[in-house]
């Protein structure tokens, strides 16, 4: 179990202190939704969680196969809906993956990164299309 603590500081804006470790994160609403977006706001952590974990989970595996990932580089973009209420629609997540991969190796990668905790937490409830790019 792991807790964190989020404070609110006004102007639609909050700090989040993870409880292991005291690192500080803050959000921002979005412009789009009455903020600065200043930071990131809740939606886009949702996102990053995605693909910080997706690539966590590959790397984890990696490191087990001896698969090095140090110049894989993930992009996430986030689209919202409004209908029927404000939402995240779709997650499309993009893999650049540097270096040379076997197709046991790129097959293994892809399945590991779709089986990750977060991907299975929002699947069919997000779109989440993902594509790798292999150098």
């Amino acid at each position: 179990m792991v807790e964190m603590e989020i404070s609110y500081e006004g102007t639609l804006r909050c700090a989040a202190v993870h409880g292991p470790s005291g690192n500080r994160i803050q959000t921002d609403a979005p412009k789009d939704n009455h903020g600065k977006g200043e930071a990131f706001s809740p939606t886009d952590l949702v996102g990053t969680a995605l693909g910080t974990c997706m690539l966590t989970t590959m790397a984890i595996v990696g490191e087990r196969k001896g698969i090095d990932l140090r110049r894989t580089r993930v992009k996430v973009t986030k689209e919202m809906a409004a209908d029927p209420v404000r939402r995240i629609s779709k997650l499309t997540v993009h893999f650049q993956m540097s270096g040379t991969f076997s197709d046991e190796q790129k097959q293994l990668l892809i399945n590991t990164a779709n089986a990750c905790p977060v991907h299975r937490a929002l699947h069919g409830t997000v779109e989440m299309p993902v594509t790798f790019s292999w150098d």
